[in-house]
């Protein structure tokens, strides 16, 4: 049983709409910014990936589009995004279940790795101010991180598995793991798999800062603190967004006559076992799911044309990816492209696996490889590889793989084809 893309929807840092968003990435386009959200006044870091809003971008996130306001009030930004998402990506495939039937195969899987934070903090803050009585009955299911699986199923009439992985920073792409499992063990036909996140925060930002894991020595050029892969990298960028897909079986997209956009042809999972923030040197774990990704698409590395790095433009995340890709492509030149697409817009957390799934699937239908931002001294251990520096490179491949790596050594690759 082989599994098809048939939508996509995003909200990113970049703009809101798959189309758009991908442009932007192609050009390069650079969506970091100084923190607006709050004071960052005693900050160590200062700059995050932002969702513009419709006023500052035309393309920017506008939640009338999709929520009443009384609607937006019980649901924390993450829910508003995946929601967004989902509805493109729903356009996009052309699937409204109407029957019970239809209905009770079709399911959703939505990761993230936080959840509602910001709403979770807000309240604190209130109760701290105002006493306990002062919070909203909604307040619960504002922030819960299955939420964002459970409204869309709501809204859409969606009656098959659901589920929500918070497994950090892996968790969408585990979510689109999952959910090809459920395909191909004949509990679905169609799911609707992604991430979204939106912790930009002061108590997240202090907290990743107190971790040494957050950029800090680029607050008053925020263009240049995502790097990933470059020898001047000095911590990750805070982003926030969603990205979805509409995952179906091919005998089921082709029945209603729907057009596949690429394969979900491999997926493989694992863990570090070594430490609760930080990958073995060698990339071991990484490797192990890279490895477990291709046998399950039938595959040798020598057949994968482009890697979507999980790098996040830490010190030690990036030269333990680095080491795994070294490994499995040992063979490999020039011929290998590897970027991250992290460098335009940041690191979405949970939701960075399907976003990035996106930039995959994209490059598969255009025959545009995404480039890496602010790649001015690459590390030595990238430079066996094309590594697309600036603007994206013109090049038809057949199969792309993508990693998506976490806190506690969770480890997630996917691979996708050709359709």
């Amino acid at each position: 049983m082989r599994i098809v893309v048939t939508g996509m929807g995003v909200v990113s840092p970049l703009g809101v709409g798959v189309e758009h968003f991908w442009s932007r990435v192609c050009d390069g386009a650079n969506g970091v910014r100084r923190i607006t959200r709050f004071d960052t006044q005693g900050f160590a870091c200062q700059v995050a990936a932002e969702v513009p809003s419709i006023e500052e971008d035309p393309y920017g996130f506008d939640p009338d589009q999709s929520l009443e306001p009384r609607a937006q009030k019980r649901m924390d930004r993450f829910i508003q995004f995946a929601i967004a998402a989902t509805d493109e990506a729903f356009e996009q495939a052309g699937w409204v279940p109407k029957s019970d039937h239809e209905k009770e195969r079709s399911g959703i899987i939505i990761g993230t790795g936080v959840g509602g934070f910001p709403a979770m903090t807000a309240a604190t803050r209130l109760l701290d101010e105002k006493g306990p009585r002062r919070l909203s009955p909604f307040l619960v299911p504002s922030f819960l991180a299955n939420l964002a699986s459970g409204q869309i199923s709501i809204r859409h009439g969606l009656k098959g598995p659901s589920g929500a992985p918070v497994t950090a920073c892996a968790a969408s792409l585990q979510a689109i793991g999952d959910a090809v499992r459920l395909m191909k063990n004949g509990e679905a036909d169609v799911m609707v798999a992604g991430g979204a996140e939106a912790c930009i925060d002061p108590v997240s930002v202090a907290g990743f800062s107190a971790a040494k894991a957050m950029s800090t020595q680029n607050n008053e050029t925020p263009e240049f603190a995502s790097r990933p892969f470059d020898q001047a990298r000095d911590g990750f960028v805070i982003g926030e967004g969603a990205g979805v897909l509409v995952l179906e079986t091919e005998e089921h997209a082709l029945a209603r006559g729907a057009t596949p956009l690429a394969y979900v042809s491999g997926y493989g999972t694992t863990s570090d076992a070594f430490h609760v923030t930080a990958g073995s040197p060698d990339g071991e774990g990484g490797l192990r799911a890279m490895r477990r990704a291709l046998a399950g698409a039938g595959l040798t590395a020598s057949d994968i044309g482009y890697v979507n790095a999980h790098s996040t433009s830490t010190q030690v995340g990036d030269s333990s990816e680095l080491a795994a890709l070294n490994t499995l492509f040992d063979e490999r030149g020039k011929d290998l492209a590897v970027s991250s697409s992290k460098s335009m817009f940041g690191h979405l957390l949970g939701a960075a696996g399907a976003v990035e799934a996106i930039c995959c699937v994209k490059a598969l239908t255009s025959g545009l490889l995404p480039p890496s931002r602010n790649l001015m001294d690459p590390d030595p251990l990238l430079t066996k590889f094309e590594f697309i520096p600036g603007k994206a490179i013109a090049r038809k491949v057949d199969h792309v793989l993508t990693n998506g790596f976490g806190f506690g050594g969770v480890n997630a690759s996917a691979v996708f084809s050709r359709a």
